[in-house]
């Protein structure tokens, strides 16, 4: 029983960047700003894309998900990783590191069946126009969202469920930024190559699989447009699609990166910025990426603007 209780410890120590204490202050600068432009952006296209009715169609109603998705991303991680940093003690819950394990491990797996799903839409916009309103119809748009979320948050309880199992014998000290997988399964004391081969597995079914449907229907896609004989209706197919194409790259490159390439000696550091780029980067270049490159999105906020202008006279 002494041995149960002295594997779960009342709180970690996230070590982050400790070792080398100079880029405390940088990184200080960047996670704030980061996060602030993230809140702002994402909250930004959630209200236009709500308000304004005229982009009320499933890729926008995917894109709000995404944005929905992003917010909550980063909330789980940032703001703890702003306290720490002021903080000589870099200390989270044991409570606090399970509920930021939970949320971020279930987000992260959802997003990656939400760009997915994001794809398909487009490949049924330019490869079936004329049958996209039957077959995105509003139902099934619900349930491929709804089905996201359900996934990714059916994964993250197995995984967390499978990492929090591991004895701990008393270790704390988190090698990260924040509760990830990977640094949780380092504080283990019995061997865990069931877990990293499982890990890998799960990985492999979020990760790969996705982006072979994503590389699958931008073929079809690309296949299309190059028969169009319009100049105008290629640069704007081309238009549509490349904002989440851009988001697809880095968010599915920067994750593979991270989980599915095989340890080095230079994995520790690598590890961790690879995380911070996919959890607190991409989350805020999504809404720059989608509102710079989208002209409906770009009008729509205008129209909102304007709208409020009239309101205040």
């Amino acid at each position: 029983m002494n041995w149960v209780n002295k594997s779960v410890p009342q709180e970690f120590i996230l070590l982050g960047f400790t070792d080398q204490p100079w880029l405390e202050i940088p990184l200080f600068v960047m996670f704030l700003f980061s996060y602030i432009l993230t809140i702002f952006g994402n909250l930004t296209i959630i209200l236009v894309l709500h308000l304004d009715f005229k982009l009320h169609t499933p890729m926008y109603f995917f894109l709000s998900n995404l944005s929905l998705l992003d917010l909550c991303y980063t909330t789980s991680t940032v703001p703890q990783m702003l306290v720490n940093i002021c903080n000589t003690r870099k200390a989270i819950s044991y409570g606090g590191c399970v509920a930021q394990l939970f949320i971020f491990l279930a987000l992260g797996s959802t997003e990656c069946l939400l760009l997915a799903i994001m794809s398909f839409d487009r490949f049924v916009a330019i490869c079936r126009p004329l049958h996209y309103s039957i077959v995105m119809h509003q139902r099934l748009c619900l349930q491929l969202a709804a089905a996201s979320w359900i996934s990714g948050f059916s994964n993250s309880v197995l995984q967390s469920t499978w990492t929090l199992k591991m004895p701990l014998c008393g270790h704390k000290e988190v090698d990260h930024f924040f509760c990830e997988v990977p640094a949780l399964l380092k504080l283990s004391c019995v061997e865990t190559t069931a877990n990293e081969a499982e890990l890998f597995f799960i990985s492999v079914l979020f990760l790969l699989i996705p982006v072979t449907l994503v590389l699958i229907s931008y073929a079809f896609i690309v296949q299309a447009v190059l028969r169009t004989q319009s100049a105008e209706g290629r640069r704007k197919a081309f238009g549509t699609c490349g904002s989440h194409l851009i988001v697809v790259s880095l968010f599915y490159g920067t994750a593979i990166s991270m989980h599915l390439q095989p340890p080095s000696p230079h994995s520790k550091d690598r590890g961790k910025m690879v995380s911070l780029f996919y959890g607190i980067i991409a989350p805020m270049l999504n809404p720059l990426i989608y509102t710079l490159r989208n002209k409906e999105v770009k009008e729509a906020f205008k129209r909102l603007v304007a709208r409020v202008f009239l309101i205040k006279k």
